[in-house]
């Protein structure tokens, strides 16, 4: 039995870190899939070596960490596009796995990615048993104006939240292990609201509903729409072409 964790980009696990020791402490076996594909190699491996040094430091199998989306055409920023080669590659590498428990990003509309993995998390669970989904909240935009986003805040649309009782040495060992991603330049923008978030409200995860993912994550613009330029109904439509076709089949 494995807890599976459905990840877009390399990075993407640093918001999980609980997770991750909550599942090590109890004896879990802990698979981390990425379905993002990066058009640079050179970016490719050097992130995916990021991942694996932290999860080294934290006591993992840094082997667990694959990269199912490699060659995929799923490419970052654009896996709604193809869904069907993630959905396909996930398979692939579940293949002989028993499910436990799956962990994705969150449901929330900041990152068309990181929904796009939490649709492909309804979809595996449905070919595995049915197994729990908790979700991670990475950001979003909910009731802000551009550029300002809420960093890990949970939306209250996606259901009560299951909360981890962190200290301030968890808390500041956490912060720390940025390094293993200092390279990435996008968490000079997140990392300080993330953990302002946890100072504030904690640190939790929350149950994924499969019906959530045919709902709009929140009222109004969605982050990625203002930040990335792309249209909802754009990557509504991928998901619901993607759904209408999807025929999940049990593991092999």
């Amino acid at each position: 039995m494995a807890v599976v964790y459905i990840l877009a980009h390399f990075d993407d696990e640093y918001c999980g870190l609980p997770l991750f020791e909550e599942a090590r402490a109890a004896g879990q076996d802990q698979l981390f899939l990425y379905v993002a594909d990066y058009h640079d190699a050179g970016v490719r491996r050097r992130r995916h070596a990021e991942t694996r040094r932290f999860l080294a430091w934290l006591g993992i199998d840094p082997a667990r960490a694959i990269h199912v989306g490699e060659g995929t055409g799923a490419f970052d920023g654009g896996l709604h596009k193809a869904l069907p080669s993630a959905w396909a590659a996930l398979q692939r590498a579940l293949e002989g796995v028993e499910v436990e428990r799956i962990v994705c990003p969150a449901w929330e509309g900041g990152h068309m990615d990181h929904d796009m993995c939490a649709l492909l998390a309804t979809q595996i669970a449905a070919a595995h048993g049915s197994p729990p989904i908790e979700m991670i909240s990475l950001y979003n935009g909910e009731g802000l104006p551009a550029p300002l986003f809420h960093g890990a805040r949970p939306l209250a649309g996606n259901g009560p939240v299951r909360p981890f009782g962190l200290g301030a040495r968890d808390l500041v060992r956490w912060m720390l292990a940025v390094r293993f991603f200092i390279l990435q330049r996008a968490w000079l923008g997140l990392w300080p609201t993330m953990f302002w978030t946890y100072w504030r409200r904690g640190f939790g995860v929350q149950r994924l509903d499969p019906a959530r993912v045919r709902e709009r994550p929140h009222g109004g613009q969605l982050l990625y729409e203002r930040m990335f330029r792309i249209p909802h109904p754009e990557v509504r439509a991928a998901a619901d072409a993607f759904l209408s076709d999807a025929k999940p089949a049990g593991p092999a």
